[in-house]
């Protein structure tokens, strides 16, 4: 039986690694060894930060409904709580896009919600 010679997929799969390396510095991007442990951080970097891209644009978001929801005299808890009693069934992405393309259409979100935590704090306290 013949033996293995791995000069072709040896250099191929080199080659790939490099090839992801392009762009890093010093001999990182040149010298095999170290473009292995800096590409195979680099995906654990990638991996990781596809989670933390969601929670940075959520926070995003909250930001720019807190602002406009205060702009329209409500806090942003209370905003979000009238908005759920109200019914209107907007996620907070949607939320934020309104807020800051148009400003008339979320002054129109927050006061119906205003209007849902009025009546809601009158049935309780008529309750």
């Amino acid at each position: 039986m013949p033996r293995v010679k791995r000069a072709v997929h040896a250099r191929k799969k080199r080659a790939k690694v490099l090839n992801e390396a392009k762009g890093y510095r010093g001999l990182k991007k040149s010298n095999y060894k170290y473009a292995k442990e800096q590409v195979d951080r680099s995906l654990v970097y990638a991996y990781r930060d596809r989670k933390v891209k969601k929670r940075t644009f959520r926070s995003l978001w909250i930001v720019r409904i807190n602002a406009a929801a205060r702009a329209n005299g409500l806090s942003y808890n209370r905003f979000m709580a009238g908005v759920r009693l109200a019914g209107i069934e907007l996620d907070r992405k949607s939320l934020a896009d309104l807020a800051v393309s148009d400003p008339q259409a979320f002054a129109v979100v927050a006061e119906r919600a205003k209007a849902s935590l009025e009546a809601n704090a009158s049935d309780a306290s008529a309750a």
